[in-house]
Parts: structure tokens; C-alpha cells; sequence
């Protein structure tokens, strides 16, 4: 009897066992449902939030784009002026000497000089922002030509830090012979043809490039013997067919 005892016992343990399994398991689904439910609104809404951001980054990167199209950062000029005009002055004389290009007042939109003062007199970079686009390439293609100063394109703090990440890369194409160039916060690179175009020419066997030539010209001197001969029987045949007539 005891054994029998026990072995139901078991089974109603075994059961009670699987009973509170199942019975768990539809609880925890069931409100696992009921959160899902409640948190889809949630989600929907934190993924719009985010494309919504991401929107506003890229319009806010582009404004501030924009804003430095036309500025130029000028490196070595001397700081000696005290006041706004005396520094226009000075940069309008070191463009029109070195450069040839003339500046009118009304073509620049602001200019002051960038960082606090060094104690140790060194000159603060000058930011010179241009009412014209155009003026400011002329100005930068030309800026080789600048003898005591150095300019370059005015970034912000991000994208001059995506570019001096890229200049390792940029040193690895250029050695590679590619063409390779930073545009803005990206890096451009491009296959030297040129330079495959004379390998290839170098590599060419100079037999092979005058045999086709040789063919060529034995292949028209063939063709003139045969149409002088087809001339020759055209002037006989009808120098017969003269004679024929006549008789």
C-alpha cells in the first residue's frame, strides 16, 4: 500500500509541477502581450524622434556649412594693427602685392582675428568671410602664390577632426600614385591613368607596333599593281572590241 501511496504521490507531484509550469508560462506571455501592446506606442514614437533628430543634425551641419563657404583663415600676418580697418587694410595690400586681386570694402562681410592674444606675440589666425564665392576661389587658387602668409578653408571643430583622421589614408593613396584629395569631411580618390597609360605604353614591344604598319602599307601597294593591271585589260579588250567593229 505504501508503495502504491507513493507512486501517487509522484505522479500528483509531477503534475502539480507541470500545472504551475504551464500556468506560468500564459501569465508571462499574457503580460509580456499587454506590455508589448502598451509599449508599441512608445516605440513608434522614440524611432521618430530619432529620424526627426538625425534630420535636424543634417540641417544644422549644412547651415553651418553654409555660414563658412565664403571664409578664408589667414596664418602669419603680422599683428600690429588697432583697429578693424588698419586690418583690412593690411590684408587688402597683401592680396592686390602677392596675388593681384583687388578688394573692395563691400565685398567683405566681417573680419577679426581668432583665439586670445599670446603672450608670446605670436599672430592670431585672421578669418576673413567674403560676400562672393567667386572672389573667395580666386582668392584660394591663387594662394601658392602668397609669400609670407598661408590660407586655407574655414571648417568646424567636427569636420576638422574627420579630416586630420583621413590624412593617414590620404598619405596612403598618394603613395599608391592615386590622385587623392580631401574634399570638405570626405576623402576623394581617383586611379592616375596617366600613369597606367604609360606603362602600358612602355611595356608595348616596339616589333609589334611597326609589323602592323608594314602589313599595311604591302597591302595598298597590292592594290594599286592589281587596278593598274585591271586597267590594262579594260584598255585592251576594248581596243579589240574597236577593231572587231570597224572590220
Amino acid at each position: 500500500m505504501e508503495e502504491q501511496f507513493q507512486l501517487l504521490f509522484d505522479k500528483m507531484k509531477i503534475e502539480l509541477s507541470n500545472q504551475t509550469t504551464s500556468i506560468t508560462e500564459s501569465i508571462t506571455n499574457s503580460i509580456m502581450e499587454k506590455m508589448e501592446e502598451k509599449l508599441k506606442p512608445i516605440i513608434n514614437e522614440n524611432r521618430n524622434l530619432k529620424t526627426k533628430i538625425c534630420q535636424l543634425e543634417e540641417e544644422v551641419e549644412h547651415l553651418k556649412k553654409v555660414k563658412k563657404e565664403n571664409n578664408i583663415v589667414l596664418f602669419g600676418l603680422k599683428e600690429d594693427e588697432k583697429s578693424v580697418t588698419q586690418l583690412i587694410n593690411k590684408i587688402k595690400s597683401v592680396l592686390k602685392e602677392d596675388l593681384d586681386i583687388t578688394i573692395e570694402e563691400w565685398e567683405v562681410n566681417k573680419v577679426y582675428r581668432l583665439g586670445k592674444r599670446d603672450k608670446e606675440d605670436k599672430p592670431r589666425p585672421v578669418l576673413l568671410s567674403l560676400v562672393s564665392a567667386w572672389k573667395k576661389s580666386e582668392i584660394m587658387k591663387n594662394k601658392k602664390k602668397l609669400k609670407d602668409l598661408y590660407a586655407k578653408d574655414d571648417f568646424s571643430k567636427e569636420v576638422m577632426e574627420k579630416r586630420k583622421e583621413l590624412l593617414p589614408k590620404l598619405e596612403e593613396e598618394r603613395k599608391k600614385g592615386n590622385i587623392a584629395y580631401l574634399k570638405h569631411d570626405k576623402l576623394i580618390v581617383k586611379e592616375n591613368r596617366t600613369q597606367d597609360k604609360r606603362k602600358r605604353e612602355s611595356s608595348s614591344s616596339p616589333q609589334a607596333n611597326t609589323q602592323p604598319r608594314k602589313q599595311q602599307i604591302w597591302t595598298s601597294k597590292d592594290n594599286r599593281t592589281n587596278a593598274f593591271d585591271l586597267m590594262r585589260n579594260r584598255s585592251n579588250s576594248l581596243s579589240n572590241y574597236t577593231t572587231n567593229k570597224n572590220q
